[in-house]
């Protein structure tokens, strides 16, 4: 068991879980079935059977939030590798692949999805176990759920006949109803998981026969990559030239070595907010709260919000509240919030991509209010932090310390502030905010001038490699 190496794929962006999952901040970096967040959470179901630290694939933009959440439940990753953009699957395995045999290894990958719910984790360790003989002998193996039911939102797999591991027949698309039921009365079709087990080698030798455009690139991609500390940042330029493909089309679905192993765990990709409210606890009339709600005289309704909730006599009805937007639907046609996504970006809003509070390496900022000419923002910076040395063309700053001591740079002077003091930026002025306590800094930034945007930063130095 000690070969086998977690690839944790978390570049998705969810934007199926909106309001609550952004493109900022997507689905696998929110604690929506418990304390731990879906990236934490896949870590810590695998870590009892993994042989070592796990690989991450994310996307650049998340590359500090994966981080963190991987520290704090004690996950030192060997590489976190950052893609510039979305790729698919296909390729981001063949860089874990390259990865994880430049050293001359070859470990059993275990590719795992950031963003699923597994309810019994000793049955998914178990069947884990169960597959790597296949593995190691060189099988292609794929997890398949076993059908709660005539799911239509999934794709299927049809296998032999045996006890564990099967040969796989095909690979079918999202079906129907009816043919849906006909799958799963048939005892032969098992839900897609996207989760597999093989060797690195074997998926390399079979991306290069059936896919070796995809192979070629991502190879060069990670080849020109950079190393800097955990990070492994792929070249830009040469990871744009990536086919974009899943492993099924690349690989599986041509390989004749692709093997199956039935997995019956109470599994969930979280796929819609329907699916989450499915896996969350519910009471006798299939309601499943998060926050503060008073339900009265509903069924099968979900909400979830920070806010006082108030629904009445309502039935299969999901309300979700943040705090810069509300989204209210039947549950029936959640999978339609795509398309409220796609009208916000076709309208060029930022709430497609951007929560009110947005996460930074060194803490957070809140967008609390804002008019013509000015914004107000409660900042949050971690103890021992330091945001870039900068500048702006169009705005000039107040900051009022709420809470902790701030260390601030203003042009050629440093000064010390603490509770109740404060402190002007002029327009054009070189500036840096640093914590340098043991307890958290909270002040209040207000903004004045023309222009306002996130842009209208010149950075000169900066801890984080934004500059």
């Amino acid at each position: 068991m000690n070969d086998i190496l977690p690839v944790i794929l978390s570049g998705g962006s969810g934007t199926r879980l909106w309001p609550l999952s952004r493109e900022s901040y997507p689905k696998q970096f929110l604690p929506l079935t418990g304390e731990l967040t879906m990236l934490q959470a896949t870590w810590h179901r695998v870590a009892p059977i993994a042989g070592q630290a796990p690989l991450v694939i994310a996307n650049e933009e998340h590359r500090f939030v994966a981080a963190e959440q991987l520290q704090q439940v004690g996950a030192k990753p060997q590489a976190i590798v950052l893609e510039p953009m979305g790729r698919n699957t296909a390729p981001a395995i063949a860089i874990a692949a390259f990865e994880a045999t430049r050293n001359g290894d070859d470990a059993l990958l275990l590719v795992l999805p950031s963003d699923h719910v597994i309810g019994d984790e000793e049955a998914f360790q178990r069947t884990v176990k169960e597959a790597v003989p296949a593995a190691a002998a060189g099988k292609l193996v794929t997890f398949g759920i076993v059908p709660a039911g005539p799911e239509t939102g999934y794709g299927y797999i049809k296998a032999g006949g045996g006890s564990e591991v099967r040969a796989v027949e095909r690979f079918v698309e999202k079906p129907d109803l009816a043919t849906a039921q006909a799958y799963v009365e048939s005892g032969e079709y098992f839900w897609n998981s996207g989760m597999f087990l093989f060797k690195a080698s074997r998926y390399l030798e079979e991306l290069r026969k059936f896919n070796a455009a995809i192979l070629d690139a991502s190879r060069s991609a990670w080849e020109k990559a950079k190393r800097d500390a955990d990070f492994v940042r792929l070249d830009k330029e040469a990871f744009a030239k990536v086919p974009s493909d899943s492993i099924d089309y690349a690989v599986m679905e041509k390989t004749s070595d692709a093997a199956l192993i039935p997995l019956d765990a109470h599994w969930s990709d979280v796929g819609s907010w329907t699916a989450l409210r499915d896996v969350s606890p519910q009471d006798g009339d299939g309601n499943a709260h998060h926050g503060d709600v008073i339900a009265v005289d509903c069924r099968n309704t979900y909400a979830y919000g920070e806010r006082l909730i108030a629904l009445v006599g309502l039935d299969d009805v999901v309300v979700v509240e943040t705090a810069d937007a509300v989204l209210v639907g039947r549950g029936e046609r959640m999978q339609e919030v795509k398309e409220v996504v796609a009208r916000i970006k076709r309208d060029k809003r930022s709430e497609a991509t951007w929560h009110r509070k947005v996460y930074r390496p060194w803490g957070a900022y809140d967008s609390i209010d804002n008019g013509d000419r000015f914004q107000v923002k409660r900042i949050s910076v971690k103890p021992g932090a330091t945001l870039s040395l900068q500048m702006h063309h169009h705005r000039a700053e107040h900051w009022i310390v709420v809470s902790g001591t701030a260390e601030v740079t203003r042009g050629d002077e440093v000064i010390l502030l603490t509770e109740n003091q404060s402190t002007y930026i002029p327009l054009g002025v070189t500036h840096r905010l640093k914590n340098p306590g043991k307890l958290p800094l909270e002040l209040i930034e207000v903004q004045s001038g023309s222009y306002l945007g996130e842009d209208d930063i010149v950075r000169f130095e900066d801890t984080y490699g934004r500059a």
